[in-house]
């Protein structure tokens, strides 16, 4: 007689242990019967209240090839927990004349073995389901006094030996670099790469591979204080990580983000997409365009309120002609060479900061050498056998590539000259304002907003610090002295609400 093995174990208090006993057993029993043993399905850490078991649907599936007659199982439960799964699941296999077979229940195959069967089925499902309200009823407890309940602790925080919450102080500053750095513009792909670079998230349960998990840590409340468990929620129930006010504008800017228009349309890129603002009503100015009758296409940038909800009059602007503005306004009082210089001496202070990931990697590489150590004293006290091998060469890899990460993040931010960093940037001072890979870069690069009013524009860059003023005729001589303008006329007669657009506001480092 041929059969196969089913063995499972759920998540509470039970190990992979649970599935070698399983395993053993059901082989023993099937010596004892003369049962060949065909393979065996194995489904971890999965609840049998439930029929979505990877493991266990193959099982049904392969039933109807009709290769095995008997499924082994340690115990009934170990197949369902559930009536209803347990009946139909049966009917399926039994249609393919395959019989469930447990081991350690002696059930006859008369009708008290049916009565038996479906008594031990319903203690089955009246356990798990006692036990799902007993453990409701913990965890309500439990968060009623911010306590942890069994969830891995968000990145940033980790459980004490009352369970509670506290500050892990080397994840901690890697959360608020993260709140931070996007409440300050950066988005979540620069972000992400540059603390994967940095293998800041060593040893995290998810590693953020994923934006939506980055995001997912934003919109996390726990990291102000709030503790919350299902319908309970409880202000400054734990220690908060993130301040109010950078939480709250981290909120605003992914609620505008989620509903930023398209940067691309019509084959025609608006690289002012999410920074050019309306300056009547502060509503975003997404990129539009249309046809004439005559089929010319024209493409605007136009105040969001006004195109979709008509409560803004704002008129719509060019595009090219405010982006050509904004970029040769860059280029004639940003990218020159006292600012470029002090530029570089912000950039140089920032790259010298102090690293703050090398700690938490070297404290998971005690923690990793901790763990060797006691493989090797069990070893030394006799304990051996292939699974403590394996675990010893496991953790001997985990601790070579904590090792590689620590000395790559050594070297991670080589010295950078005052000279290097100027070079750079010079790089863009004669780009072609005709070449659109080129505009793309210096909005990318240096611009965070720009707000557009009737009478003036008002451009934040990319730092913090000072403001600049200048009159645009001053701006338009200047733009005509070194040739570097390629607008034909003035600037004024490209917008149409700006008949005397006058003084223009720029923010730049240190006032200069």
């Amino acid at each position: 007689m041929k059969a196969v093995i089913y063995a499972r174990y759920s998540s509470d208090n039970q190990t992979e242990n649970s599935i070698e006993g399983q395993l053993r057993e059901c082989k023993e029993y099937a010596e004892r019967h003369n049962m060949t043993i065909v393979t065996s399905y194995i489904d971890r850490a999965l609840s049998a209240k439930t029929d979505d078991r990877p493991e266990f649907q193959r099982m049904i599936a392969d039933s109807a090839k009709k290769q095995f007659d008997v499924v082994l199982v340690w115990k009934l439960d170990r197949f369902s927990r559930n009536r209803y799964d347990s009946a139909t699941y049966r009917a399926v296999l039994k249609r393919n004349g395959i019989s469930v077979v447990s081991i350690k229940e002696n059930i006859s195959d008369g009708p008290e073995g049916i009565i038996l069967e479906a008594l031990l089925e319903g203690l089955a499902e009246y356990y798990s389901a006692e036990l799902a309200v007993k453990i409701r009823r913990g965890q309500k407890d439990n968060a009623l006094k911010g306590k942890a309940n069994g969830a891995p602790a968000p990145f940033g925080f980790r459980v004490n030996a009352e369970k509670c919450y506290e500050v892990d102080p080397l994840t901690a500053p890697i959360v608020l670099e993260m709140f931070t750095r996007y409440a300050d513009g950066q988005t979540a792909r620069e972000i992400l790469d540059d603390l994967h670079s940095r293998n800041a998230f060593t040893g995290a349960k998810h590693g953020f591979k994923h934006r939506s998990a980055f995001y997912g840590l934003l919109k996390n409340r726990k990291y102000i204080g709030e503790y919350r468990f299902s319908d309970t929620i409880i202000p400054d129930g734990m220690p908060a990580i993130v301040p109010q006010e950078i939480f709250d504008c981290v909120q605003k800017r992914t609620e505008q983000n989620k509903h930023k228009p398209s940067s691309k349309k019509a084959d025609n890129e608006y690289i002012l997409t999410t920074k050019l603002f309306c300056g009547r009503c502060g509503a975003m100015m997404p990129g539009t365009g249309g046809t004439s009758q005559m089929g010319k296409a024209y493409h605007y940038y136009k105040c969001g309120n006004a195109l979709y909800k008509k409560s803004c009059d704002k008129k719509a602007v060019q595009k090219d002609w405010i982006e050509r503005l904004v970029v040769e306004m860059t280029q004639n009082h940003v990218l020159k060479d006292d600012v470029i210089d002090k530029l570089a001496v912000l950039l140089l202070e920032l790259h010298n900061k102090e690293n703050t990931l090398i700690p938490h990697l070297k404290k998971q590489l005690a923690d990793i050498d901790k763990r060797i150590d006691n493989v090797i004293k069990s070893i030394e006290e006799g304990v051996s056998g292939s699974s403590v091998k394996n675990r010893l060469t496991e953790l001997e890899v985990k601790k070579a590539d904590l090792e590689i990460a620590i000395a790559k993040e050594s070297i991670a931010k080589p010295p950078l000259e005052k000279e290097k960093i100027v070079f750079w940037i010079s790089r863009f001072k004669d780009g072609n304002i005709d070449d659109p890979a080129y505009r793309k870069s210096i909005v990318d690069i240096f611009i965070n907003s720009v707000f557009l009013y009737d009478d003036e524009l008002v451009i934040g860059f990319n730092w913090k610090d000072g403001t600049k003023k200048i009159k645009l005729s001053e701006f338009e001589k200047a733009v005509k002295a070194t040739g570097k303008g390629k607008n034909k006329g003035s600037y004024l007669e490209h917008y149409p609400r700006a008949e005397n657009l006058g003084t223009q506001y720029f923010s730049d480092p240190k006032g200069c």
